[in-house]
């Protein structure tokens, strides 16, 4: 059965992002391995028939030939939320044409029902269905911008340079809601002394 997975800002053959002049550059000695590493990553994970929603900047400073050549290398059967940088992106061969904004519905083997998420390539402070239980995934700030306890950065800044699967990202958000009681509970404590 396929596993979905989520990614974003791969940022593909872009060797400014390495640069010490980013706010958090990637730590690779040249743009070749930065991509091999993604790369290998990618593929040490996904499988031939799963699914991955790339939430943006699959490429970027690279060819068209160049972004095709890795797009081509990578398994599962690809989706793409278009990022601001798409300029080669949007002229790959995605599963179906890329979207601005999407929302799926995700049961990956093991789980007793599906999760509906909003996906964008940017953080939203609200989204369809956020009090029905609907997650947001997002990408666009490169690991800067914390999540909350229905919402979280899938770049791979944030999870070792590759996709990351819903059950990981529970574990994340989970965290993230027990942070938030803890201090909505010291707060009352607070306010009530």
């Amino acid at each position: 059965m396929p596993v979905t997975w989520f990614v974003s800002d791969t940022h593909y053959g872009h060797r400014g992002i390495l640069s010490p002049r980013m706010d958090r550059p990637r730590p690779f000695a040249s743009i070749e391995e930065h991509d091999e590493v993604m790369i290998s990553r990618w593929n040490d994970r996904v499988c031939k028939h799963d699914i991955v929603y790339h939430l943006g900047d699959f490429a970027y400073g690279c060819s068209h030939a160049y972004a095709r050549q890795v797009f081509d290398r990578l398994n599962g059967i690809k989706f793409l939320i278009r990022g601001n940088h798409e300029e080669r992106g949007d002229r790959l061969p995605w599963a179906s044409p890329p979207v601005d904004v999407l929302r799926v519905h995700v049961q990956d083997p093991g789980m007793s029902r599906a999760q509906g998420i909003w996906l964008s390539h940017y953080s939203h402070r609200t989204w369809p269905n956020v009090w029905r239980g609907d997650l947001h995934l997002y990408g666009h700030s490169h690991g800067s911008l914390p999540g909350t306890a229905r919402s979280c950065d899938v770049g791979v800044d944030c999870w070792g340079y590759r996709p990351v699967r819903l059950a990981e990202i529970r574990e994340v958000l989970d965290e993230q809601a027990a942070r938030e009681a803890g201090a909505a509970a010291a707060a009352a404590l607070a306010e009530a002394a």
